[in-house]
C-alpha cells in the first residue's frame, strides 16, 4: 500500500500483515490522510533497517519520521496525533486523553495478555482465566456504554487500539472453536463492532479473511507443539 511521497516529508512504515500493532499505525495514518511507504518484514529474518531503528526491542511497527524512528504503537499513535493535527484522534480536554490513555493500556495490557492465557489454559485455571476476561471485557462494555465509539461520536485513540478486538478476537476465537466472546454476553461491543468495520477505512487496514484464518490456525499449531 504504498503512496506517493512530498519531497518534503518521508514517512515509513515498517510492519507484519498479521499484526494488529502495525495495522492500528496503517489505520491511524490513513485516517489522519498521511502518506507513507509501508514496508513489510519478516519477523523470523528481520531486515537491518528493522535492526538499527528499533535496537531495543527489534520489534514492528516501527515508524521512521524524516530519518527518524519511533516504535512502541502506542508512543506512535501519540506521535502522529502531535505532528499531523488534523482529525485528532486524541481528545483535546486533558481528562479525557489521561482516560483514552488509560484505557488504550488496559486494552494492551490486560485485556490481551488475558485473552492469550484464555486462549491456552485448560481446565480450572481455563475457568479462572476466562472469568477474569469476561470481567475486563465488562469495563470495556460499561465504558462504550451509550456511546457509538470509544472515542464518542467518531473514531479515536480507543477504538484505534481496540481493533484487535473487533477483528482479531473473533476470527482467533473460530479458529479455535470457542465461545467466549459473544453478542449475547457484550451487546454493546458487538455493536461498536458493527460500527467500526462499516468504516471504510478500517475494512482497507485489516488483513485478507482467508490468509489471516491460515495465518492464526498455523500459529495456534505452532504454539501448541511448543508447549508440549
Amino acid at each position: 500500500k504504498c503512496k506517493t511521497l512530498t519531497m518534503a516529508e518521508e514517512v515509513k512504515l515498517y510492519g507484519t500483515w498479521s499484526s494488529p500493532f502495525s495495522r492500528r499505525i496503517e489505520l491511524a495514518l490513513k485516517l489522519k490522510g498521511v502518506p507513507f511507504e509501508y514496508i513489510e518484514e519478516d519477523l523470523s529474518n528481520k531486515s537491518p533497517e528493522l535492526l538499527k531503528y528499533n535496537p531495543a526491542h527489534k520489534k514492528i511497527p516501527v515508524l521512521v519520521h524524516n530519518s527518524k524512528p519511533i516504535a512502541e504503537s502506542q508512543v506512535i499513535l501519540e506521535y502522529i496525533d502531535e505532528i499531523w493535527n488534523n482529525n485528532p484522534i486524541l481528545p483535546q480536554d486533558p481528562y479525557q486523553r489521561a482516560m483514552a490513555r488509560f484505557w488504550g493500556k488496559f486494552i494492551d495490557e490486560k485485556v490481551l495478555a488475558t485473552r492469550m492465557k484464555a486462549n491456552f489454559a485448560e481446565g480450572k485455571e481455563r475457568e479462572l482465566v476466562t472469568e477474569e476476561f469476561f470481567q475486563q471485557m465488562e469495563f470495556l462494555e460499561n465504558e462504550l456504554n451509550g456511546k457509538d465509539f470509544f472515542g464518542g461520536e467518531t473514531i479515536g485513540f480507543v477504538d484505534i487500539v481496540a481493533i484487535v478486538v473487533a477483528i482479531w478476537f473473533p476470527l482467533t476465537q473460530e479458529v479455535l472453536g470457542v465461545d467466549t466472546f459473544t453478542e449475547e454476553k457484550f451487546p454493546v461491543l458487538f455493536k461498536w463492532i458493527r460500527k467500526i468495520t462499516e468504516i471504510d477505512v478500517v475494512n482497507e487496514c485489516r488483513p485478507p479473511r482467508e490468509k489471516h484464518l491460515a495465518y492464526v490456525k498455523a500459529r495456534i499449531e505452532d504454539l501448541k507443539s511448543a508447549s508440549k
